[in-house]
C-alpha cells in the first residue's frame, strides 16, 4: 500500500431524477441497484455545506467495475447545472472498455447519451474512442481496445 488509500469505492453523479440513470447504467453496463433512499438533511448539510439539502441516493454495483452513486437533490431550490466542454477545467468523465463501440453508441441513444464528438480510430488499427454525454451532464468515454489489447 502506498499512502493511506486502500481501494476505490465509488464515483458519484448528481442527477435530476434517479430512474433514467439507474436504467442507463443497468442496461448499458450491467450494474444492479443495491440501495435507494433518502438521507438525513442535517447530515447532508454538514457533509456537503449545502443548507436545506433534501436528497435521494441510489447505489449501483457491478462485480468488476467501480461502484456508482447517483444523487438527486430536491432542495435547495436555487441549485444549478454544470455544463462544460472536455477542455474546461473540472470536466470529468467515466471510462468503460467495450466490445462493439458502434452498437453501444446506438443503444446509449435510447438513454439520452449523445456523442460529444465522433468515434475516433479505425477497427484493427488501435483503440477506437468516443465521448458521450447524458441529459444530466454525465460524461462517458467508451474505448474499444485495438487488436493488441488484452
Amino acid at each position: 500500500m502506498i499512502g493511506n488509500a486502500l481501494r476505490t469505492n465509488h464515483v458519484g453523479f448528481t442527477v435530476d431524477d434517479l430512474d433514467r440513470p439507474i436504467a442507463m447504467f443497468a442496461e448499458l453496463f450491467g450494474y444492479t441497484l443495491t440501495s435507494r433512499g433518502g438521507r438525513n438533511a442535517r447530515g447532508v448539510a454538514r457533509l456537503t455545506g449545502v443548507a436545506d439539502a433534501d436528497i435521494l441516493v441510489a447505489h449501483l454495483h457491478h462485480p468488476d467495475l467501480i461502484g456508482i452513486e447517483l444523487i438527486a437533490y430536491h432542495r435547495p431550490e436555487d441549485r444549478g447545472r454544470i455544463g462544460g466542454r472536455p477542455c474546461d477545467t473540472g470536466y470529468t468523465h467515466l471510462t468503460f472498455d467495450v466490445r462493439d463501440i458502434e452498437a453501444l453508441v446506438a443503444e446509449a441513444a435510447a438513454h439520452g447519451l449523445v456523442p460529444v464528438g465522433e468515434i475516433v480510430g479505425r477497427r484493427g488499427a488501435g483503440a477506437r474512442v468516443v465521448y458521450l454525454r447524458d441529459p444530466d451532464g454525465i460524461n462517458i468515454e467508451l474505448i474499444e481496445p485495438g487488436d493488441a489489447a488484452p
